[in-house]
């Protein structure tokens, strides 16, 4: 029985027979169910197509439900229910309620994101910065914006293009003092310090920023376009190109913002990273073709099967901005039920789609790099790192990110000098102080299979260990340097010591380099996945280093061993007491004839020992 096991029993619900008394006579018809506490609390709501059959599945004996949901049905009291008169209409209950209740165990939309503004600075020559929030002052604040990511983006292309001061200096006090800055001679600031622009004109130029941020890059093209156009025939040359100049800026900043796609030109983008103890889901935003906000929820606990399927239909319900086009990494529940729901909710259609190639799809991968280093953060990781992992369990089929996986590989010399090295790595990085070396005791001829068996079971028989950390850890994943066959070998063993462990081997080519993963029954091709790939063959390789590294110096340590046995009076036992006393041959060479008598070997055997290391010692200089 697993650790995990054990806890649910020791959290048995006693309310369980009652429940499942009650849901008996529950009815088959769509509708939203609310699960309580033993206060009357609401923590968790769900919706189902068939509320008998739904809510039956908490509470069967035997249920095998995930970490989270488990701990959710030990605090399930009671139970009420609202029956709807479709399945569509149980959607928008459901979403109703939650917002309205916020439920512990729901997915609850907390982001790090507060109201942000833009604000125009109240003095003689403003400056325009991103700001947090409003202070009682008479400056100008353009927002509120939903995220951080915007005003500051916005601010940084604004001062850029209209090469506004961005320094520390204050004006006028400022004014002819000192040399330009270098933003000044790499053309991105007017050089407002030299004092050769007047207040009028600053202001003016403040005016066009201020123009340019409210109503985007077209309008303020068109507009400066009219203003060059009159200059010109005003025969004022100079203004003319300051006017040309800066309409090249904003076209430039525009289109580098651009999407690839005027298909998604008005867009949302979202996308997961999971890396088993947090889980970030990032909303990439584009409107008018460009770039224009970004949002990553994080959620520290566990989340269900598809924590998208809960996510979506919160984030959207009730908005009034919703996007044409929504691009999602991959499928959720009931697509065509959302899209019909929000574009009721918009008054236009809306579309929810999986992109499977071409710009779509390239947006999603930049949606999940953006989560993915979001989490990496937290967990001082690589993105790469992450990104392998996760790969890694998908390719494997398994229900969870193997955030600790442990491989191993058997190494001999003929019959001789047999060993298993075992490499951790943790979130994809290795983990070295878990490393653990084992020497071959049950088996004196040269099969692999049987050693493996060996191995994997002393190591499994540690489960829990108090006296060693990371012996007692259970690994998400056992990885075997072999194919089938050592699967096959050493499944009965896991099923029976520990079949909460994912099992499978790794394949060499004839270059031994890593060709696939194996399985029970066949072989898991991981050549199209680049980052599950590299994580395996660097698995791979480490495991090998490690255990032929430990083999030869075994093979090393027997050799000196058996050169010990020339001098009269030291056999086979004695030598190996000899090893195993000072542990290496540098200790052994250092030892005194008083230290070799005092590890157990008679007097004049002693004597005669040390005359021998003695001479050896000799030679080696």
């Amino acid at each position: 029985m697993s650790e995990f096991d054990s806890w649910i029993l020791e959290q048995e619900n006693l309310r369980l027979p009652y429940l499942r008394e009650k849901t008996s006579q529950l009815t088959t018809s769509p509708g939203v169910y609310l699960m309580k506490d033993t206060q009357g609390g609401i923590i968790y709501i769900g919706k189902a197509k068939n509320l008998h059959n739904r809510v039956s599945s908490y509470f069967r004996l035997g249920a095998d439900h995930l970490p989270k949901v488990a701990r959710m049905v030990s605090h399930v009291y009671d139970y009420d229910f609202i029956v709807t008169g479709s399945e569509y209409e149980a959607l928008l209950l459901e979403c109703s309620l939650i917002k309205q209740h916020k439920p512990h165990y729901n997915i609850l939309l907390k982001d790090d994101k507060g109201y942000h503004y833009i604000k125009v600075s109240d003095e003689p020559f403003p400056r325009i910065t991103a700001e947090k929030q409003k202070t009682d002052d008479k400056s100008l604040y353009i927002g509120p914006y939903t995220g951080g990511f915007v005003t500051k983006s916005t601010v940084e292309e604004v001062n850029t293009v209209f090469q506004l001061p961005t320094c520390r200096k204050k004006f006028p006090e400022s004014l002819r003092k000192g040399r330009p800055c270098l933003n000044y001679h790499i053309h991105r600031c007017m050089g407002l310090c030299q004092g050769k622009i007047s207040q009028d004109k600053y202001r003016a130029i403040i005016d066009q920023a201020v123009s340019y941020i409210r109503s985007g890059s077209t309008a303020s093209v068109e507009r400066m376009t009219q203003e060059m156009e009159q200059a010109a025939e005003n025969l004022d040359f100079e203004r003319a190109a300051q006017l040309r100049d800066r309409i090249r800026a904003v076209q430039k900043a525009a289109e580098s913002q651009k999407i690839i796609d005027n298909r998604f030109a008005d867009a949302d983008v979202i996308a997961t990273a999971d890396n088993g103890d947090d889980l970030c889901i990032s909303v990439i935003m584009y409107r008018q073709g460009r770039l224009w906000d970004k949002q990553n929820f994080h959620f520290n606990e566990e989340a269900y099967d598809s924590p998208l399927d809960a996510f979506v239909p919160q984030f959207y319900h009730g908005r009034t901005d919703l996007p044409k086009v929504i691009l999602l990494e991959e499928p959720i529940a009931e697509m065509e039920m959302l899209a019909a729901m929000f574009s009721e909710q918009m008054g236009h259609k809306i579309r929810i789609t999986v992109p499977q190639r071409g710009d779509g799809i390239e947006l999603t991968r930049m949606a999940k790099e953006n989560a993915v280093a979001y989490i990496a953060v937290h967990a001082n990781r690589t993105s790469r790192e992450l990104l392998a992992v996760e790969a890694l369990g998908k390719i494997l089929g398994m229900d969870h990110v193997p955030k600790y996986i442990e491989s191993y590989d058997i190494s001999n010399l003929a019959s001789e000098s047999m060993v298993a090295g075992m490499v951790v790595f943790e979130n994809g990085r290795p983990l070295k102080k878990a490393y653990k070396r084992f020497s071959i005791k049950e088996q004196a001829g040269q099969n692999d299979y049987a050693c493996m068996q060996e191995v994997i079971r002393r190591r499994l028989s540690h489960l829990g260990d108090p006296e060693d950390p990371y012996f007692a850890r259970t690994p998400d994943l056992i990885l075997l340097d072999g194919g089938k066959g050592h699967v096959n070998a050493v499944a009965p063993i896991v099923e029976e010591m520990a079949p909460e462990i994912a099992l499978f081997g790794m394949v060499k080519d004839s270059k031994h380099r890593t060709r696939a993963i194996a399985t029970e029954g066949g072989e898991i091709s991981v050549s199209g996945t680049q980052n599950a790939f590299q994580l395996l063959t660097r698995i791979q390789d480490e495991v090998h280093r490690y255990s032929v590294a430990y083999m030869h110096k075994k093979h090393k340590k027997r050799t000196f061993a058996s050169e010990l046995t020339q001098v009269e009076g030291i056999g086979d036992a004695y030598a190996k007491k000899l090893m195993l006393h000072f542990k290496t041959k540098d200790a052994l060479l250092a030892a005194s004839a008083q230290e070799l008598h005092g590890a157990g070997i008679p007097e004049q055997a002693a004597a005669r020992l040390y005359a021998f290391l003695h001479g050896m010692k000799e030679e080696q200089s």
